[in-house]
C-alpha cells in the first residue's frame, strides 16, 4: 500500500501538479480579464439568479399548460447538486489535510484559486447550459463532454473526459467520502477496529444504493434538504468558535498570508509546499475548471445560459471562501499543529481542534456533520458521473453495472489508507482539469458574446432571455430554439432583440 501511495503521489502527481496550478491560474486570469472580472463585478446578480424559479410550462403557441406547473430543475436545485459534490470532505477533512501538510499558507492559496477560478467556473457552466441536451421526458443533460463534441467537434476528447469523470466521481471520490466518515467515527468512538470500518461501510453503501437507484429527481430532492441544513449548522458552530477567539483572528490571518508569501516561516512546510497543497485541496474542494460542476449546471431550467454560469460561480465562493475558511479558522485556533508529511491528519485534526474550543461534544458534532455532508457528496458525485455514463452509453445494463461499481467503491473506501485515496483523488482531479481547460479556452469567445448579450438586455431593463438565433456562430445548439419551455414566452416578448453581436 505504501509503495502504491508513493508511486501515485510522488511520481504521477509530481508531474501533473507541476503543470496544473499554472494552468488554472493562467485560465482564470485570461477569463477574468476578458469578462472584466465577472466573478467579482456581478456578485449581486449571482445572488438574484440563484433564487430564480424555473418557468411555467407552455405549448407551441406560448400558452400555459399542466395547470401552470413549473418544469425542470431550478437554478437552486442545480446549485445544490453541484454543492453536494463540492461541500463535503474537502471542506472539513481536505482543509485540515492541507494545513497538516502545507502549513497555514495553504489556506491562502485555496482562497486565491477560488477567486481566480470563479471566472473559469462561470465559463464552463455557461458553456454547459448553451450546449445542453433534452431527453424525451423534458429533462436536461450536459457538461464538458457535450460542449467538447458540439462546440469543438472533438468527440475523442469528449469520450476520454467522460470516462475520466465517471471513474473519478463514481469511484475514487466516493471512496474518499467513506474514508473520511470512517476516520471521523473512529475519533468519536476512540476505535480503529475492522469491525467498526465494516459497519460504516455497510451503512453508507446501503444508503447510497437506496438513493442512486431512484434517479435524478430523488437526488436533487435529497441534496436540496441535506446540504443547506448541514452547511448552515457547521458554519454557525464555526462562527461561534471564531467569535469566542475574536482577538486572535488578526494574528491568524497574518499567519496565513505571511506563510503563503514567505514573510513568516513555519517549520516543516515551506512556501512551495503551501502553494502546491493549497492548489490541490482548493481544486478538490471548489472544482473550478475541473469540469464537474457543468454537468449539474446543464440540468437547470433558466432563461439565459449566463444565469447558471453566475450561479455556479457563487457555488465556488460558498464552498471555499465560506465553508473552507470556517474549517481553517477552527483548526488554526486549536492546539498547535505539526506540519509536514510525517504526521498527515485529515478530519481528526478538525475534530480535535473543535473539541479544544467547545468541549468534547465538538468531535462528535463533526462526525455528525461530516457523515451527512460526505453522504450528500456521494449522491452528488453519482449524479455527475451518471450524466457522463449516459453520454457514453444509453444501455440500462451499463448504468446498473456502474451503480454497482459505485457501491463497491463506497464500501472499499472504508478500508483504504488516507494518503492513498487522497493521492488518487489528486491524480484524477488534475487529469480532468487539463482536459477541460484545453476545451474551454478556445470556446471562451462564445461565452464572452453570451455575457455581452446578457448585459445588453439588462441595460434595457429586461429579464435576459436567450434564443440560439442570437448567436448563429454557435453550431449544434439543440435547445434554446424558442419552443423550449424555458425561453418561449420571453422570446415571443423580445423578438426584436436579435441585434446580438
Amino acid at each position: 500500500m505504501e509503495k502504491l501511495t508513493e508511486l501515485v503521489d510522488g511520481s504521477i502527481n509530481g508531474v501533473i501538479w507541476n503543470i496544473i496550478p499554472w494552468l488554472l491560474i493562467a485560465a482564470g486570469i485570461y477569463f477574468g480579464l476578458r469578462t472584466l472580472f465577472v466573478q467579482v463585478r456581478m456578485l449581486p446578480t449571482m445572488l438574484k439568479a440563484v433564487a430564480e424559479k424555473p418557468p411555467v410550462a407552455r405549448d407551441e403557441r406560448g400558452n400555459e399548460i399542466q395547470d401552470g406547473e413549473r418544469v425542470g430543475i431550478s437554478a437552486f436545485k442545480a446549485f445544490t447538486i453541484s454543492a453536494a459534490s463540492r461541500v463535503g470532505t474537502g471542506n472539513i477533512a481536505g482543509v485540515a489535510l492541507a494545513i497538516s501538510i502545507g502549513g497555514p499558507g495553504a489556506v491562502f492559496w485555496m482562497w486565491m484559486i477560488a477567486i481566480v477560478g470563479g471566472a473559469t467556473a462561470f465559463v464552463e457552466s455557461t458553456l454547459a447550459q448553451l450546449w445542453k441536451s433534452r431527453d424525451i421526458n423534458g429533462h436536461y443533460h450536459g457538461g464538458p463532454a457535450f460542449y467538447m463534441t458540439r462546440g469543438l467537434g472533438w468527440k475523442p476528447l469528449a469520450v476520454i473526459f467522460a470516462v475520466a469523470l465517471s471513474f473519478t466521481y463514481g469511484f475514487v471520490y466516493n471512496a474518499i467520502q467513506t474514508n473520511s466518515i470512517v476516520d471521523a467515527v473512529g475519533v468519536s468512538l476512540n476505535s480503529d477496529s475492522t469491525t467498526l470500518k465494516l459497519i460504516v461501510a455497510v451503512a453508507v453503501a446501503s444508503l447510497t444504493a437506496l438513493v442512486i437507484f431512484g434517479g435524478v429527481t430523488r437526488i436533487a430532492s435529497v441534496t436540496q434538504i441535506i446540504v443547506p441544513l448541514m452547511a448552515v449548522a457547521y458554519i454557525i458552530v464555526g462562527l461561534i468558535v471564531v467569535l469566542m477567539n475574536l482577538s486572535e483572528v488578526p494574528g491568524m490571518v497574518g499567519l496565513i498570508v505571511g506563510h503563503a508569501l514567505g514573510i513568516k516561516q513555519v517549520a516543516g512546510a515551506g512556501i512551495g509546499m503551501a502553494f502546491g497543497i493549497g492548489m490541490r485541496r482548493g481544486l478538490f474542494s471548489n472544482e473550478a475548471g475541473q469540469g464537474s460542476a457543468p454537468n449539474a449546471a446543464a440540468t437547470a431550467t433558466v432563461s439565459h445560459p449566463v444565469k447558471q454560469g453566475l450561479v455556479q460561480t457563487l457555488g465556488v465562493y460558498f464552498d471555499t471562501l465560506v465553508v473552507c475558511t470556517i474549517t481553517a479558522f477552527v483548526v488554526l485556533l486549536g492546539p498547535a499543529v505539526t506540519y509536514g508529511r510525517d504526521d498527515i491528519q485529515g478530519v481528526s485534526l478538525t475534530q480535535t481542534a473543535l473539541a479544544d474550543s467547545v468541549g468534547s461534544w465538538g468531535a462528535h458534532f463533526i462526525t455528525f456533520i461530516l457523515f451527512f455532508l460526505a453522504f450528500s457528496s456521494v449522491i452528488g458525485n453519482v449524479y455527475l458521473a451518471q450524466a457522463n455514463i449516459e453520454y457514453l452509453s444509453e444501455s440500462k445494463k451499463v448504468m446498473t453495472i456502474f451503480r454497482l461499481g459505485v457501491i463497491a467503491f463506497v464500501f472499499f473506501g472504508a478500508f483504504g489508507s488516507l494518503p492513498l485515496v487522497w493521492a488518487l483523488g489528486d491524480t484524477m482531479a488534475g487529469t480532468m482539469a487539463i482536459i477541460n481547460i484545453i476545451a474551454i479556452v478556445p470556446l471562451g469567445g462564445i461565452v464572452f458574446k453570451l455575457l455581452k448579450n446578457f448585459n445588453d438586455q439588462r441595460k434595457k431593463g429586461l429579464d435576459p432571455v436567450f434564443h440560439r438565433d442570437m448567436l448563429p456562430e454557435a453550431k449544434n445548439v439543440e435547445v434554446w430554439d424558442g419552443s423550449d419551455s424555458a425561453t418561449r414566452r420571453g422570446w415571443l416578448e423580445r423578438r426584436s432583440l436579435r441585434e446580438f453581436t
